[in-house]
């Protein structure tokens, strides 16, 4: 893993901040513009280049995008190996704007992209809110080296946006005490919520074949009533449009329910369109739909 000391030597790279201009932040996850804008206040301008609500692993820089990436004062990345576009990004900017690759500084958890395929490096870090007291520290310390007579300034900002983090995390851990720990399974159609899991005593069951977009085989329809069967679960959750027919058969077969829409791959919209906004929609959907 890379120390902080090893990526903040991008931050001694020739980079144009003018003392007085507000620093340009370009980040590629909703979650990190909203730690930008936190810590960094009125000493940022902050592009936010994936929409909330949108799925991050399919996206693609577009040529404005790219623009404005080589604008920037500082790109802010996920990592993980979630951004597979970071060579163009980079060629974009010239190598002359930092990349701050937050989640490198976190520690990883594993995951399946398919339930029979290998594992992979989990990039879904934000679902530790714990990860996201330290993703702001790491943001906090990226700022302060570009602008460093501000340090002080986003000291005290990341403070209080930690401080909010540390009750959202009490709020969380209440509400998931309500839930016995028998009926802390989780059936979801993508192995998303590792580290959700570990924070709050979950066991992840991820299936193929829940959602619109996949066809799955009648031995892939099988071993989803088997799982809901064997672990006796209440409900599933999906990240988009639930398989009609397959949802038709789980319903039919096992008495489990849809238990709503989850935002996993960054915030979402309405009331999920905060960090915090997005864990408590998560959180209440979960326990309440299991409960």
């Amino acid at each position: 893993m890379r120390t902080l000391a090893y990526c903040l030597v991008f931050f001694l790279m020739p980079c144009l901040v003018r003392a007085g201009e507000p620093l340009r932040v370009s980040a590629f996850s909703s979650v990190l513009a909203e730690i930008a804008v936190r810590v960094g206040g009125a000493e940022v301008v902050v592009k936010s280049h994936v929409p909330a609500g949108s799925d991050p692993h399919d996206y693609e820089p577009k040529p404005s995008d790219l623009k404005t990436v080589a604008q920037a004062s500082l790109v802010l990345l996920s990592a993980k190996h979630l951004e597979g576009y970071v060579g163009k990004l980079q060629e974009a900017s010239g190598g002359k704007v930092p990349v701050l690759e937050v989640g490198a500084q976190l520690p990883s958890l594993w995951m399946r992209e398919d339930p029979k395929g290998p594992r992979i490096e989990d990039p879904h870090w934000w679902h530790s809110v714990e990860n996201v007291r330290k993703a702001t520290k790491v943001v906090r310390d990226g700022l302060a080296a570009l602008r460093p007579g501000k340090k002080e300034l986003f000291e005290t900002n990341a403070e209080a946006y930690g401080a909010e983090l540390a009750e959202l995390q009490r709020w969380a851990k209440n509400k998931v005490a309500e839930l016995p720990r028998d009926k802390r399974k989780l059936v979801t159609s993508h192995d998303a919520l590792q580290y959700f899991a570990k924070e709050y005593g979950f066991k992840v069951y991820p299936v193929a074949g829940l959602t619109a977009s996949e066809q799955p085989s009648s031995r892939q329809v099988a071993e989803v009533l088997k799982t809901l069967k064997e672990q006796r679960v209440k409900a599933v959750f999906a990240e988009d449009t639930v398989n009609p027919k397959v949802l038709q058969q789980i319903t039919a077969e096992t008495g489990a329910i849809l238990g709503g829409q989850l935002w996993v791959d960054g915030l979402g919209l309405g009331v999920a369109g905060t960090y915090a906004g997005m864990v408590r929609h998560n959180v209440g959907t979960i326990v309440d739909a299991l409960r």
